[in-house]
């Protein structure tokens, strides 16, 4: 299987079922950004971002214009927080603490959507 359609799964399940679990129990957003304020969930939560990160764009750097490019800017995007959280974590947590949880929800529910998009480029459920 080649990494594209792989990682278009892994991404594609994953974010649905973060947004299951979020608008199934609202509370769990309120929980993670008062986690975010516990300096050993903050360091073990960006270890694994960067990791994942890293991971995603070690096997998946491709910049062209599809799906591609969502599982890339996925893997950077998840770069960019975890370093932001090691190095800076005091300004990340209050930049996140600024957003709102209606933006937040509407976040994870256009998340919900590119997990849907990406599912359809792998099992074809609608053919484009």
């Amino acid at each position: 299987m080649n990494e594209s359609i792989f990682l278009a799964k892994f991404w594609g399940w994953y974010l649905i079922i973060f947004f299951l679990i979020l608008s199934l129990n609202p509370k769990r957003i309120k929980q993670i950004f008062n986690d975010l304020n516990d300096e050993k969930f903050l360091i073990i939560f960006s270890f694994l971002a960067i990791i994942v990160g890293l991971l995603n764009i070690l096997f998946h750097n491709i910049w062209e214009s599809n799906y591609k490019v969502i599982i890339t800017l996925i893997g950077w995007s998840s770069l960019y927080l975890g370093l932001a959280l090691f190095v800076f974590p005091k300004k990340t947590v209050v930049w996140l603490e600024i957003t709102n949880i209606k933006l937040v929800q509407v976040v994870y529910t256009l998340l919900f959507l590119v997990g849907i998009f990406l599912l359809n480029v792998v099992y074809n459920i609608i053919p484009v």
